[in-house]
C-alpha cells in the first residue's frame, strides 16, 4: 500500500503479466533489461509498497520472482481479466495497474495519478497527447460491477471500462514526465532500441593486439547491419589523431564515431577530462547514434568483456571474472576457463559469441 505524508488514498500496484507476447516471441515479462527481468525491475520501482500483485494467466511463471501472483478465470480475453482478477483481490479500494512491458513506470507517476483521487472519479488514466492509457492508471473497486458486466457481454476493450465509469484522463503535458514512461514494448525490434547501444570492452595488457581485433570486429559488426562507436582510454597521455594512430584505424575500418581519452584530455570534438560513461553518453545523444560501443581497456570496468591474452605478453587473464564473457588468446585452453576460448584469429567465433553474451 503506497502512501505518502499528503494522507493521500493508499493504493495497491497491480502489474498486469497475462499477454501472450506473439508479437516478440518470448515472454516479454521476464526478458532482461539493463541486467533484471522487465517484471523485476518494474516491482522493484514499488518496494515500499505493502502490497503488489501480479496477474498471470497461467501458475508458475512468475513465482520465483518473490511476488504475488493472481491467476486469470476467464481465458484469452486480455487485460480486461487482469484488471478485475487485481481488483478482486487487493486490500485496498484503488490499485495503479499497469503492464508488465512497461520497462519506465515508476512509482513517481502512480502517486501523481493518486493526487487526483476523489470521490468524483472510478478511474484515472494517463494520456500523452496522442494516445489514452488504461495500462498506466489507477482504478477503483467500484468499476468492478462494470468489468463483470461487459465480461458477460463479450466486450473486452479496455475504452469499454472508460466509458462507461467516471474516468478522469491526467494528460502529461503540463507534468516533468517524459512519454517514455508510458511506453511499452511490444516487438523485438522495440525491445532492441531500449538496449542499444549495446557496450562491450576488448581488454588486455599493452601490445596485446587490442586494436587489431577491434578492426576485425568492426567489419564484422557492419557487414552485419550494426553501426560502431569505439572509445579508448590512453593511460599515457599521448592522445593523438594522426594517420596511424588507433582512433585513425577505427575510423578507417568503419566505425561511424570514436573517441580517446586520458586523465586530462579528450578528443570527442573537446579537450577535457571525462570518463567512460560521459563518452557513452554523448555516443547515446548522437543524431544517429550507433548500435554498438566497444570500449578499448576498462578491465576492472562493469560492461561485458573480451580479453586478449598472447602468450609472448602475459599468460593468464587478469579481467575481472564477474564482467568477463570470453577470451581471445593463444596460450589459454578452453578446458581450463570458465567461459569461452577462441583463438585471436578466429573472428567469426568472437563476433558470435559477443553478440550472444551482449545485449
Amino acid at each position: 500500500m503506497c502512501t505518502d505524508h499528503k494522507k493521500r488514498p493508499t493504493f495497491s500496484v497491480g502489474i498486469l503479466a497475462g499477454g501472450k507476447s506473439t508479437r516478440m516471441g518470448q515472454n516479454k515479462a521476464l526478458m532482461e533489461f539493463q541486467n533484471e527481468t522487465m517484471i523485476g525491475r518494474i516491482s522493484k520501482q514499488f518496494l515500499d509498497c505493502k502490497e503488489i500483485l501480479v496477474s498471470a494467466s497461467s501458475r508458475g511463471l512468475y513465482e520465483a520472482e518473490g511476488l504475488r501472483v493472481v491467476y486469470d478465470e476467464h481465458e484469452s480475453i486480455g487485460p480486461v481479466e487482469g484488471i478485475r482478477q487485481v481488483l478482486v483481490h487487493a486490500e485496498n479500494e484503488y490499485v495503479f495497474v499497469c503492464a508488465a512491458d512497461m520497462p519506465f513506470v515508476n512509482r513517481e507517476i502512480a502517486e501523481y495519478l493518486a493526487e487526483f483521487i476523489s470521490s468524483d472519479y472510478d478511474c484515472y488514466v494517463i494520456t500523452d497527447g496522442e494516445k489514452i492509457h488504461p495500462l498506466c492508471a489507477i482504478y477503483s473497486k467500484r468499476v468492478l460491477p462494470v468489468i463483470e458486466e461487459l465480461i458477460a457481454e463479450r466486450r473486452y476493450r479496455l475504452l469499454d471500462i472508460l466509458n462507461r465509469v467516471r474516468t478522469k484522463y491526467v494528460s502529461l503535458a503540463y507534468t516533468c514526465f517524459e512519454k517514455k514512461i508510458v511506453k511499452n514494448v511490444n516487438t523485438r525490434d522495440e525491445f532492441l532500441e531500449l538496449t542499444r547501444p549495446a557496450v562491450f570492452c576488448v581488454s588486455g595488457f599493452h601490445d596485446s593486439g587490442k586494436t587489431g581485433l577491434i578492426e576485425k570486429l568492426i567489419n564484422e559488426f557492419i557487414r552485419a547491419g550494426y553501426t560502431v562507436g569505439c572509445i579508448k582510454h590512453d593511460g599515457r597521455d599521448h592522445i593523438d589523431d594522426a594517420e596511424g594512430t588507433d582512433t585513425w584505424r577505427y575510423r578507417k575500418a568503419g566505425a561511424d564515431c570514436t573517441a580517446v581519452f586520458s586523465d586530462t584530455r579528450l578528443v570527442f570534438e573537446a579537450n577535457e577530462a571525462a570518463d567512460p560513461e560521459a563518452l557513452i553518453a554523448q555516443m547515446k545523444h548522437l543524431k544517429n547514434p550507433p548500435d554498438v560501443i566497444i570500449l578499448e581497456g576498462f578491465k576492472h570496468s562493469k560492461y561485458p568483456k573480451l580479453e586478449v591474452v598472447r602468450k609472448e605478453i602475459c599468460e593468464e587473464s587478469v579481467a575481472d571474472p564477474e564482467t568477463l564473457i570470453l577470451i581471445a588468446s593463444d596460450c589459454i585452453s578452453p578446458e581450463e576457463s570458465k567461459v569461452p576460448v577462441y583463438r585471436p584469429d578466429d573472428i567469426r567465433g568472437i563476433f558470435s559469441c559477443i553478440t550472444k553474451c551482449v545485449k
